[in-house]
C-alpha cells in the first residue's frame, strides 16, 4: 500500500469508530430527555430512573468521542496537509463551531447529571435537558457542514491553487448542508431508540423479576415508537438524498445502482455481482423504473449513467455494496419495529409486544441501526471519490507524503481497540448487577414515598 491508500485507511478507521459514538451523542439527549418528560407527565419513576441511567451511560460515550473527534481535527493537518493548505481557512468557521457546541453540550450535561432532585419544580431539570439536545444536535451541523462542503464546495474563488475571498457561511451552508444534516439526524435518532431498544430486549429474555421487567417494557415501548418514527423520516431523509443526488452529483447515483447508460425507467438493481469489463450485472434484482422514480418522482425521469462521466471522475463499484446493505439494514428495522407498533395499536395483538420472537428480532434493530451507520458512511465517502474536495482537488493530491504513516496507523489502531473495549467493559460493569428496581426504590424514598 503506498502513502495515499494508507492515509485512506487511517482516516476511515478513525471515521468508523467516531462515527458510533458520534451518533450516540446526537440520539442519546433526546432519548432521555424524553424519558424523563414521560416521567414527570405520567408521574411514573420508571421513567424517570430511565433518564438517570441512560444519562450516566452517556457521560462515557461522550468522553471517548471527545477522543476520537480530537484525533479527526488532528489528522486532518497531519495525513491531509495539502487538502488543509487549501483550504483549512475555509472549513475554520465550523470546525470553531463545533467545538463551541461541544462545550455547551457538556456544560449543560454537567448540570443536568448533578441537580436531580435539586429543584423544587417538576420541570426545571428538564428543561435543562433541552440545552443538551441542542448542542449535541449544532455540533452534528456544524461538523457535516465541513463534510458537505467537501462534497459540494462553495463560497470561495480559485486562484493559484489557493481558495480566496471566502464567504464563510455560503462555504457553510453549501448545498448539500440541509439534506445531509436531516440525514444525520433522523439517522443518528433512529439508530440510538434502536440500540436501546435490543438493551430492553435482551434484558425482558433474560430478567424474570417483575419490577424490573415492567421497567423495560416500558423502555421498550418508547424506544421502539421512537425508532419506528425515525425510520420513516430516515426513509425520508434517503428519498430527498437520492433527488439532490440526481440534479448535483449524478455520477454518484449511477455508482449507487450501477447504472452505466443514461436513460428514462431506469431501474433500481439491488444485491449482484458486476463485471467491470463489460458492463454485466448478474444475480440482481432489478425493480423496474424505481431508480428514474426516486430521482424525480417520476418512471419517465431521464438518469444520467456512468458512461456519461470520465471513468478517472467515477467512484469505486463498491459503493454498490454499501448501498444495499445500507437499506437492508434500515428495511429490518422498519419491518421489526412496524410489528412491534402494530401489536400495540390492535388489542388481538398485545399478547405479541413482549413474545420471545418479538424481542428476538428487536434484539437485532440494535446491531443492524448501526451497521446500517457505518455503511451509509462509507457509501457517502467512497461515492465521493476520487475527490477530497469535489472538482478542485484528488484524494492522491491531498495525502502526506511524509514517512512513518504506517506506523501511526498501527498506533492508531491499537488506541482504538483499548478505547472501544474499554467503553464497552465500563457501560457493562456500570450496570452488571444493578437491577432498575433498586434505582426505582430509591426514587421513591428520595422522594417520600410517592410512586
Amino acid at each position: 500500500m503506498d502513502t495515499v491508500e494508507i492515509s485512506r485507511f487511517l482516516t476511515g478507521m478513525t471515521l468508523a469508530v467516531h462515527i458510533i459514538f458520534a451518533t450516540i451523542g446526537v440520539g442519546m439527549p433526546l432519548m432521555f430527555a424524553i424519558a424523563e418528560f414521560l416521567g414527570i407527565r405520567k408521574n411514573d419513576l420508571s421513567y424517570i430512573a430511565l433518564a438517570k441511567r441512560w444519562s450516566k451511560a452517556y457521560t462515557i460515550t461522550v468522553a471517548v468521542g471527545v477522543v476520537t473527534g480530537t484525533i479527526i481535527g488532528l489528522q486532518l493537518s497531519l495525513v491531509w496537509p495539502t487538502f488543509m493548505e487549501m483550504g483549512g481557512h475555509v472549513i475554520a468557521l465550523p470546525l470553531f463551531m463545533e467545538t463551541f457546541a461541544f462545550f455547551f453540550e457538556a456544560i449543560f450535561l454537567s448540570i443536568y447529571l448533578y441537580t436531580w432532585d435539586r429543584f423544587k419544580g417538576k420541570w426545571t431539570h428538564f428543561i435543562i435537558s433541552i440545552p443538551v439536545i441542542i448542542g449535541g444536535s449544532f455540533s452534528a451541523f456544524f461538523i457535516t457542514s465541513v463534510n458537505s462542503f467537501m462534497n459540494t464546495p462553495a463560497g470561495f474563488e480559485m486562484e493559484k491553487g489557493k481558495m480566496v475571498n471566502v464567504q464563510p457561511f455560503e462555504a457553510m451552508f453549501n448545498p448539500s448542508f440541509i439534506v445531509r444534516s436531516f440525514h444525520v439526524i433522523t439517522t443518528a435518532g433512529m439508530t440510538m431508540a434502536f440500540v436501546l431498544a435490543s438493551v430492553a430486549a435482551f434484558k425482558l429474555l433474560r430478567n424474570k423479576v417483575p419490577e424490573d421487567r415492567s421497567y423495560h417494557s416500558k423502555a421498550l415501548k418508547m424506544t421502539m415508537i421512537i425508532g419506528f418514527l425515525s425510520t420513516l423520516l430516515s426513509m425520508l431523509a434517503g428519498d430527498l438524498s437520492a433527488k439532490f443526488l440526481h440534479q448535483v452529483q449524478p455520477e454518484k447515483l449511477a455508482a449507487y445502482e450501477w447504472h452505466f447508460d443514461t436513460s428514462s425507467h431506469a431501474n433500481l438493481v439491488l444485491f449482484g455481482v458486476l463485471n467491470e469489463k463489460t458492463q454485466e450485472v448478474s444475480g440482481a434484482i432489478e425493480i423496474p423504473g424505481v431508480l428514474s422514480f426516486l430521482a424525480d418522482n417520476s418512471f419517465k425521469t431521464t438518469v444520467k449513467g456512468l458512461n456519461e462521466f470520465p471513468k478517472n471522475d467515477l467512484p469505486p463499484m463498491i459503493v454498490h455494496y454499501f448501498f444495499d446493505l445500507m437499506v437492508s439494514m434500515g428495511i429490518l428495522c422498519f419491518v421489526i419495529s412496524g410489528l412491534y407498533v402494530l401489536t400495540l395499536i390492535f388489542k388481538k395483538l398485545r399478547k405479541y409486544t413482549t413474545h420471545k420472537w418479538m424481542l428476538y428480532g428487536i434484539l437485532l434493530t440494535g446491531p443492524a441501526s448501526m451497521l446500517a451507520i457505518e455503511f451509509g458512511w462509507f457509501l457517502t465517502e467512497m461515492g465521493r471519490q476520487p475527490w477530497i474536495v469535489r472538482g478542485y482537488m484528488r484524494v492522491a493530491q491531498a495525502a502526506t507524503q511524509a514517512g512513518g504513516i504506517t506506523l501511526v496507523t498501527i498506533l492508531f489502531g491499537i488506541l482504538y481497540f483499548i478505547l472501544m473495549f474499554t467503553s464497552a467493559y465500563v457501560l457493562i460493569r456500570m450496570f452488571k448487577n444493578k437491577p432498575a428496581h433498586k434505582d426505582i426504590n430509591q426514587l421513591i424514598t428520595s422522594k417520600g414515598g410517592v410512586k
